[in-house]
């Protein structure tokens, strides 16, 4: 997968529709988000990010991509999410697993907020 085609795919997994979730996140993805239940597997994962509101927009800036192993990425990146006057900013990492030829899946995510001051 080329970083235009990685940078496309974590963007549609933060403004795309639910059925973006079923097709691109493993059944047995490990998810870390900053809030409650905070450590979620596969369909807990699913479910709760269809139970949230889509975001209108995300930037996604200092993305870094490795390529760990054939059919393995990991990438880091930082999030600048927006919806109805609400932003959400995060550092978030992502593996990704190539499951048949073209065909990739979320295998891990996880987001950290910034530190307040």
């Amino acid at each position: 997968m080329d970083d235009d085609r990685i940078n496309e795919f974590e963007r549609a997994l933060w403004i795309g529709e639910d059925d973006v979730y079923r097709r691109c996140v493993s059944p047995d993805c490990l998810m870390v988000v900053p809030e409650t239940p905070f450590v979620m597997r596969g369909e807990e994962a699913i479910e709760a990010v269809e139970q949230t509101p889509r975001w209108s927009d995300v930037e996604l800036a200092d993305l870094q991509i490795n390529r760990v192993q054939e059919g393995l990425i990991v990438i880091a990146y930082r999030a600048d999410a927006r919806r109805d006057g609400e932003r959400f900013v995060a550092y978030c990492t992502s593996t990704y697993q190539r499951v048949r030829e073209n065909e990739w899946r979320v295998i891990q995510h996880q987001q950290t907020l910034p530190p307040t001051a």
